[in-house]
């Protein structure tokens, strides 16, 4: 069985949304980040953590990744060239919507309050907004990112949806609005939503 450590708002999310996609058992520990707990298994102090085989694996993306090679499910055999598009696409929703939230995030209740920088925020959403628009010109024709295959990439970006309404960050693209509440009524991830 998994562990997944991380509170259940943090991008924990992800990783509880996985296992139920996969139907995995797991034991969900809602350790806070910069916890002891946490910081035993990894010294940056971020969650999520995911226990495998008794080893920490950190980093969701990569816990994500690591969880549906393993499985076989929600990814593209590594090699083909749809892995390649769905890397490309991974990476892209990293850079332009996750660190764009982050670094708001940051500026907002992570940082010292000494280092905050509030304005920077709408230079970060108007970044948003653009890469909206270029993320609707590589979505596939099928209901996921990719066509009709749900990946990994499913993920991050819905889970990145619900983090932008959480910081008022608008989503200004109708199919982007649409997209995410078709995730959202998936069993898998209102499930995750309840942990």
């Amino acid at each position: 069985m998994y562990r997944v450590i991380g509170s259940g708002n943090s991008r924990a999310r992800r990783v509880l949304w996985i296992l139920e996609e996969l139907g995995l058992p797991y034991e969900h520990v809602p350790a806070l980040p910069r916890s002891d707990d946490v910081i035993a298994l990894n010294p940056a102090g971020k969650v999520p953590v995911l226990i495998a085989d008794n080893v920490p694996i950190t980093d969701s993306t990569a816990i994500l990744t690591f969880l549906a090679d393993r499985h076989g499910h929600l990814t593209h055999p590594a090699g083909t060239i749809d892995r390649a598009r769905q890397d490309s696409l991974t990476q892209f929703l990293l850079d332009e919507f996750d660190s764009a939230l982050w670094m708001a995030a940051r500026h907002s209740f992570v940082l010292p309050e000494a280092l905050r920088q509030s304005a920077i925020k709408d230079s970060l959403k108007w970044e948003f907004g653009r890469s909206q628009r270029v993320l609707m010109q590589r979505m596939g024709d099928g209901p996921f990112l990719m066509g009709e295959v749900m990946t990994v990439p499913d993920i991050i970006l819905t889970h990145c949806g619900d983090w932008a309404s959480a910081a008022c960050f608008p989503i200004t693209e109708p199919g982007l609005e649409d997209y995410l509440a078709r995730m959202r009524t998936r069993p898998a991830y209102q499930r995750a939503q309840a942990v």
